[in-house]
């Protein structure tokens, strides 16, 4: 989409809803809660992730739950449509794994950004039904961007303490190629959720804001870290108060953490 475009429609946002940080002036705002266990209870089969689009794939595309929003987003949008029935003001993009890294797992890297809009799109279409339903309560959408499969901290491989998977730079290209699609199908927040090493966060915050910077536009951010047990630290053993550090330089319209103890 050409800049002009995303700019137009970013302003667009603006003036149908209130700015989310003025609402949060008067109320608590509810976030949905997690994606991947919905769409458990529909027990896919790999036919139902392939779809027509990807029957002939020549990899195994079962659990990639961000592909079914191209071969299945009836199920997503229902999902969706579910968080925002029990009252969310705040619903996720079905795209925790939206990112080259994590669809090189089943060879889809080249459909990251149609995955991604989809993804928006689905997510928008349903709080606009809502928004429209009852203006008084606005609903919003935050673009998921999840960790990857990889950490930039630490290596792998317990023989080789130096070695990395990742490098920084590859992080903020894959996180600037999905925040760009993200923006580009509506969203009006970006989610870095689920953060286990602080380093891949602050490459998803640096490709954010030189996106912000490239579009001329400014979009919300959140913040998701992950405490990993009872020490109270993230995996690459931060506590919580150097994570607090760690991202604070950034604008942020919030931080959060969950517990996987």
């Amino acid at each position: 989409m050409l800049l002009a475009e995303i700019q137009r429609k970013t302003k667009t946002m603006t003036l149908l809803k209130p700015s989310i940080k003025e609402l949060l002036n008067d109320r608590v705002l509810v976030l949905d809660g997690a994606m991947g266990t919905m769409i458990q209870r529909y027990n896919l089969t790999e036919k139902d992730y392939r779809g027509e689009q990807f029957k002939n794939h020549p990899h195994d595309l079962k659990g990639n739950n961000d592909l079914l929003c191209l071969t299945q987003p009836h199920i997503i949008s229902a999902i969706h449509h579910e968080y925002l029935e029990a009252g969310a003001d705040i619903i996720e993009t079905n795209t925790f794994n939206g990112t080259q890294i994590s669809q090189s797992d089943y060879h889809l890297e080249t459909l990251v950004t149609e995955i991604n809009i989809a993804a928006a799109k689905i997510a928008c279409a349903a709080a606009d039904e809502f928004t429209a339903r009852n203006p008084g309560k606005p609903r919003y959408v935050a673009g998921a961007i999840g960790p990857t499969n990889k950490t930039a901290s630490m290596s792998p491989d317990v023989n080789d303490p130096g070695y990395r998977a990742v490098t920084y730079d590859q992080l903020v290209s894959n996180y600037y190629q999905q925040a760009a699609a993200l923006i580009e199908g509506g969203v009006d927040i970006l989610l870095v959720e689920t953060i286990f090493d602080t380093l891949n966060a602050k490459a998803a915050l640096f490709a954010i804001q030189q996106l912000q910077d490239n579009l001329g536009i400014r979009i919300q951010v959140m913040i998701s870290g992950t405490i990993t047990d009872a020490s109270g630290r993230t995996l690459s053993g931060q506590t919580v108060e150097a994570f607090l550090h760690s991202v604070s330089h950034f604008d942020l319209l919030s931080i959060g953490l969950r517990n996987r103890m």
